[in-house]
């Protein structure tokens, strides 16, 4: 299981929301590429870079923290937010992402998402699940629809999208752990999913049962940030997990 470190960005600095909450913010770094350093420096290899001013703008707005980061780490980055029209497509992957997060927009667009898919390739592509109790949540997690996670996977999985990261809103920013019994279900549902799990990791335990139930990966952030896990600690995880 390969450890994916995030970076959520808002006025190009490095923050954590609880929640999806814009009025619970935390700045924990003014410089992302020194932190996307940091992790580089710690061995991790991927880093999840999620735009919260082009999200909330409807468009992509923090490309050139992108371009930074790609330009000055080898970090192979999926970057997300904001991402509404092909323009913003290309922008993201102009910039050096090796693939675009796409959410809501498979949700309520989903025609679009399929041209997309059809015209890049699905390896461009990590596909975001935001869940409240099995159904898909949609704009900041504020409206939960009636598409099942499940039903949800499947169509995409029929389209060749083979990568997800599936988050369970109540959990997210919160640290009381992730949400073990859903991605369990998921996995056995879908052998061929790579399922990157997202939200409430709070310690190495965490991580170690995410590993042990058989997810591909696992998106950490504020665990990090506030040092209830060291990048001492994910370096040692990776090397003992080798992709």
């Amino acid at each position: 299981m390969e450890i994916i470190p995030a970076i959520d960005l808002i006025d190009g600095k490095c923050v954590r929301l609880t929640q999806g909450d814009y009025a619970q913010k935390t700045i924990y770094n003014e410089n992302p590429l020194q932190v996307a350093r940091m992790f580089e420096d710690a061995g991790l290899r991927r880093l999840h870079l999620v735009d919260l001013d082009g999200a909330k703008a409807g468009k992509v707005t923090n490309w050139k923290v992108l371009e930074q980061v790609a330009g000055k780490t080898s970090l192979i980055i999926d970057f997300g937010g904001g991402i509404k029209k092909e323009d913003d497509l290309a922008i993201v992957f102009n910039s050096g992402a090796a693939m675009a997060t796409i959410g809501s927009l498979a949700v309520k667009q989903e025609a679009v998402f399929t041209q997309w898919i059809q015209h890049y390739g699905a390896d461009k592509f990590l596909l975001g699940a935001d869940v409240k109790e099995e159904q898909i949540a949609v704009a900041g997690w504020l409206e939960t629809t009636d598409i099942n996670i499940l039903d949800f996977i499947t169509n995409y999985q029929s389209k060749g999208i083979r990568q997800l990261f599936c988050t369970d809103v109540s959990k997210d920013g919160k640290l009381e752990g992730p949400s073990v019994t859903l991605y369990e279900k998921i996995i056995r549902s879908f052998p061929g999913i790579e399922l990157i799990a997202s939200g409430g990791v709070s310690n190495m335990t965490d991580l170690h049962r995410l590993a042990s139930i058989g997810c591909s990966g696992a998106i950490v952030g504020k665990a990090i940030y506030e040092q209830r896990i060291t990048l001492q600690e994910l370096s040692r995880f990776n090397e003992s997990n080798p992709k």
